[in-house]
């Protein structure tokens, strides 16, 4: 059984900063690829950053130069650093880890809980 924790979520006002994390814990044997996404109110969930376990990212154009993402392997942790946020990037901002090896020989695609990011304007 493997858990993804997001925290760092909160209320900030527009052009402030957050930092997200989100670590997996259980039985991992490695993690490929780590995923933020998002979703807005009354909007579908959204793919914000991505980054591989050799480090190669890809932002969406909505974030591109504001948002960064990385990630400690041996912590099994990824980031989200959010600067310059905007009103519009209100949303629960969700993590996910979608091949993940573990102890019993297979991949699996796990999500986190979730954690709540407030623009004000």
């Amino acid at each position: 059984q493997v858990q993804l924790v997001e925290s760092g979520g909160g209320l900030v006002q527009a052009g402030g900063s957050l930092r997200l994390s989100c670590a997996a814990s259980g039985s991992i044997v490695s993690i490929n690829a780590m995923n933020w996404y998002r979703r807005a109110p009354g909007k579908q969930r959204k793919l914000v950053a991505s980054i591989t376990s050799g480090d190669s990212t890809y932002y969406a154009d909505s974030v591109k130069g504001r948002f960064t993402i990385s990630r400690d392997n041996a912590k099994n942790t990824v980031y989200l650093q959010m600067n310059s946020l905007k009103p519009e990037d209100t949303a629960v901002y969700y993590c996910n880890a979608p091949m993940v090896f573990t102890t019993d020989g297979y991949e699996y695609d796990y999500w986190g809980q979730g954690t709540q990011v407030t623009v004000s304007s």
